[in-house]
């Protein structure tokens, strides 16, 4: 069903792109990316957490998500030599992971079931491809609009996350989907495929990284916002100090990023 999302999601960015705005097809060497980043993203980020899940608790996967920002600043320290992070940085993502972590302990340590360990591994190598994604997104000198870059991404990835899926025996048949799981797919192509990508895209062209990468934080927050209001989960005091606490670590990591640039600016303009 992921993989039924990325194609219709794909096709209506290249229908936009290629049927209305004429461009054309990627040269070898831009289809090349394209492929390297459309098995980072979704067929590593998004293929192996959803196929954690039958593995690990949900509460647990957010939990390993909220590891992304700091995994895109170690990232760039590791392989870049970029180091426009402090103390204060790591402050800020520490508070982000105990607010996410505040905001899921009922449920992020349950009982281990059968599969445990597998899940967790597939949960955080999904998390560690989608941060590699991240940083070549941010880094790529193609010279390809980047909106219809993401929905080539998305196209091609459908396939690839589809051959994945059936070699690994996680297919469903199309006619066992109901019509409420297709309205649901039709939400998820809209807002998750298409509004979010375009946001995201955008946020990773005109911000840092580290920066960008801060929505890991407040999406488990959000979710359950919705839920509360959607499906009457209850909000708890947990989550009112998680959300405290994961926004306060957010504005932390904005402003050390932002105070060191602006270090960084000025001694260079000296």
């Amino acid at each position: 069903m992921a993989a039924i999302r990325q194609f219709i999601g794909g096709a209506c960015f290249l229908l936009f792109f290629i049927g209305y705005k004429k461009l054309p097809l990627p040269t070898a060497k831009q289809f090349g990316w394209i492929i390297l980043l459309a098995l980072l993203m979704f067929v590593g980020a998004n293929g192996l957490s959803t196929w954690s899940l039958n593995y690990i608790p949900t509460g647990l996967s957010a939990l390993i998500g909220a590891l992304y920002p700091l995994s895109v600043v170690l990232i760039e320290i590791i392989f870049y030599k970029k180091n426009n992070a402090t103390p204060l940085t790591f402050l800020g993502m520490a508070l982000g992971i105990v607010g996410v972590g505040f905001v899921f302990y009922e449920n992020a340590f349950q009982a281990h079931a059968k599969g445990f360990g597998y899940g967790l591994a597939l949960s955080i190598i999904a998390m560690l491809c989608w941060s590699f994604a991240t940083i070549f997104i941010s880094r790529s000198k193609m010279k390809l609009n980047a909106y219809y870059s993401i929905g080539l991404q998305m196209f091609v990835g459908s396939f690839l996350l589809y051959f994945f899926a059936v070699m690994t025996k996680q297919t469903v048949a199309i006619s066992s989907i109901s019509s409420k799981a297709w309205w649901v797919i039709a939400y998820l192509v809209i807002a998750g495929s298409i509004i979010a990508f375009v946001a995201f895209i955008y946020s990773l062209k005109t911000l840092p990284p580290a920066i960008s990468s801060l929505y890991a934080y407040l999406n488990p927050l959000i979710a359950m916002v919705v839920a509360y209001f959607v499906v009457d989960e209850k909000l708890t005091w947990n989550i009112l100090w998680g959300a405290i606490i994961t926004l306060a670590g957010v504005y932390l990591v904005n402003y050390s990023i932002k105070r060191n640039d602006k270090k960084v600016i000025e001694q260079n303009e000296m």
